[in-house]
């Protein structure tokens, strides 16, 4: 590699080191050229490389990126998990990975800037990804709105129960319902009796201008009389002043 290659890979080197949130430094004696390319396709899912360098290369493409500490790790076949997505994604990839195949070791590493040791990339390695975590927060926060809603809809069922219950009664058909009589408060009219008929066809007004009449002629009678008396008595004064 001439003094041009080595530059060009060291400026790509400190370009990723910049951009990554999390570095990985791991021992990969042991991996077979297969087994890396496997590796290397399952660490991109958690949008991470996982890059072979050289020592010398990768110190000086730490110093320009101002990435302190790493220097401690780039002892022996090393290679850089350098990290853009999920940490703890990349974690249990490599995890799993040296649990399947006997190979790889983890020497040290940062996340978020802070230093990651042996122990701690073990613990971030046995939780759950940031994929899992979301929906799992998702759940949680749309648990009480699926049981409002839940509610919501049982309650407006259930007026919609009472409401056709309602109208199945004709409470709610927008007619209004059919009158009791015993509900009216007045008293249903008895049926005609034959005494009852009787008294109805006679009429009061006439049944009084028959007793008007007939005081009438009673008290015209006297009157009749006193004419008649009148008449007699003069005829009985004319004979007596004719005689």
């Amino acid at each position: 590699m001439n003094r041009e290659e080595k530059a060009a890979a060291i400026e790509e080197i400190a370009g990723e080191l910049g951009e990554a949130g999390a570095i990985f430094a791991i021992d990969y004696r042991g991996i077979s050229v297969p087994q890396a390319a496997e590796l290397r396709t399952k660490l991109r899912e958690a949008d991470a490389v996982f890059s072979v360098v050289k020592n010398r290369l990768a110190k000086r493409a730490a110093a320009d990126a101002g990435t302190e500490g790493l220097d401690d790790w780039l002892v022996g076949p090393t290679a850089l998990t350098l990290i853009k997505g999920d940490p703890v994604t990349a974690a249990k990839v490599i995890s799993d990975f040296t649990r399947e195949h006997d190979v790889l070791a983890y020497k040290g590493g940062f996340m978020d800037g802070a230093p990651l040791d042996g122990d701690g990339f073990q613990a971030i390695a046995r939780l759950p990804g940031l994929d899992v975590l979301h929906g799992q927060l998702v759940g949680t926060i749309a648990s009480p709105l699926t049981g409002l809603l839940a509610g919501m809809s049982n309650m407006i069922s259930g007026l919609g129960r009472q409401l056709a219950q309602m109208a199945e009664q004709g409470l709610v058909s927008g007619e209004p319902p059919a009158e009791d009589a015993t509900d009216t408060g007045s008293d249903p009219e008895p049926a005609e009796t034959p005494e009852a008929a009787s008294d109805e066809g006679s009429d009061p007004s006439a049944a009084d201008e028959t007793e008007s009449d007939q005081d009438g002629s009673a008290d015209e009678a006297p009157a009749e009389d006193a004419e008649a008396d009148g008449e007699s008595s003069g005829e009985s004064d004319k004979e007596d002043s004719d005689g």
